[in-house]
């Protein structure tokens, strides 16, 4: 899911939002898992994910509120 954009996030609709965020959650989890047993080719991307999930779930937020 790298590289979306926050026009693309916007454009989701709640129900996508929060599947998205399931996703990546479960994708940081797994890198954070991996990276803890042998580091990881670019830890870069642990940030990338982690941020990711944050702008989803600002997002998810701001619809929530929007209602």
């Amino acid at each position: 899911m790298k590289g979306m954009k926050n026009s693309d996030i916007k454009a989701l609709s709640a129900a996508e939002l929060k599947e998205k965020i399931g996703a990546e959650r479960e994708a940081l989890k797994k890198m954070q898992f991996a990276h803890q047993v042998t580091a990881i080719e670019n830890p870069m991307k642990l940030r990338e994910s982690r941020k990711l999930v944050a702008r989803l779930n600002t997002e998810l937020r701001a619809k929530e509120l929007q209602k």
